[in-house]
């Protein structure tokens, strides 16, 4: 894996877990609309999800 691939990955990841938390805050501060903690868990699965869909369509 080169050099910049590392580095995309690590951005990803780091923007993956900062919109998991400020989904967190969010659903903190509205707690009648979701629970904090499931509004996080949902938002980062459809993150993931998409970028294994980039990664996967990236790959052929």
């Amino acid at each position: 894996m080169s050099t910049l691939a590392r580095i995309v990955a690590l951005l990803l990841a780091l923007v993956v877990l900062l919109v998991a938390g400020g989904l967190a805050v969010v659903g903190y501060a509205y707690p009648a609309l979701v629970q904090p903690l499931t509004l996080a868990l949902t938002g980062t699965g459809v993150l993931v999800a998409l970028v294994v869909g980039v990664i996967a369509a990236g790959r052929r």
